[in-house]
């Protein structure tokens, strides 16, 4: 494995008991994964799961039509493909890579064998499918009943809490195929931040600047999402800027 990156990266991985990471860690395979890489369309069987250490993974819902809206996002307090332990072996969404940087992955196989052992790995993944599926729920409600820009702060709030720096590297085009929103709402959105010095927003790339300001323009739906995050993944360590709700 790279000597600049370690599996211990992903705090799912990192939780694991000592005896788990003897049996999961040299089956892992370091991947770099690119702005937009899709690791899985709707409706594929699943062959690998994938734990990101300094990336981020949004889960889209894709219409016939090709239209999409992000339900999700994780990244290094969690893992993609979690319908490999849970049953389903397949998706009914897209998981694409919506900021680039690596991740480790592992053949399906060696994790259901694992899961079924009915140790401290399974009790993680069933906390963390919990945490997802809480964040899947409020991110329905946030996209029907509050304002663009709400969710465009609330997008923000739940990626800065998956990377190590206040900065994503996102174009406006990309933000709005995430929600679901005409570009023109995230330019707009993105606008009023920057005037207030919450954001500074060129060339594809966004510093939040004062994350305060831009936890108190969100909606609830980002405290709600957090306060679950912290009840049922303990393992996942505060990050300096991060929320305290």
């Amino acid at each position: 494995m790279p000597a600049n990156h370690a599996p211990t990266e992903n705090h799912l991985l990192a939780a694991l008991a000592a005896d788990e990471r003897e049996r999961i860690f040299p089956h892992l395979q370091s991947v770099d994964l690119r702005l937009g890489d899709v690791l899985y369309e709707s409706g594929e069987t699943l062959s690998h799961v994938y734990f990101p250490t300094d990336c981020i993974v949004s889960l889209l819902d894709v219409l016939i039509d090709g239209e999409s809206a992000e339900i999700a996002v994780a990244g290094n307090e969690g893992l993609i493909g979690i319908s490999l332990f849970m049953g389903g072996e397949t998706n009914t969404n897209r998981a694409v890579v919506q900021s680039g940087g690596h991740a480790y992955r592992l053949i399906g196989q060696r994790l259901k064998d694992e899961f079924h052992r009915h140790g401290k790995l399974q009790d993680l993944f069933l906390r963390y499918t919990q945490a997802l599926i809480t964040q899947m729920a409020q991110t329905a409600v946030c996209n029907r009943h509050h304002t663009i820009d709400q969710q465009f702060c609330r997008w923000l709030l739940l990626s800065l809490d998956r990377l190590p720096s206040n900065t994503l590297k996102m174009t406006q085009q990309l933000i709005a195929n995430m929600l679901g929103v005409r570009r023109e709402g995230v330019t707009e959105a993105a606008g009023k931040l920057q005037r207030l010095g919450a954001i500074r927003f060129s060339r594809g790339q966004i510093t939040v600047l004062d994350r305060p300001q831009l936890e108190r323009l969100s909606c609830e739906c980002y405290s709600v999402v957090k306060k679950e995050e912290d009840r049922l993944l303990p393992y996942v360590p505060p990050r300096i800027g991060r929320a305290t709700v």
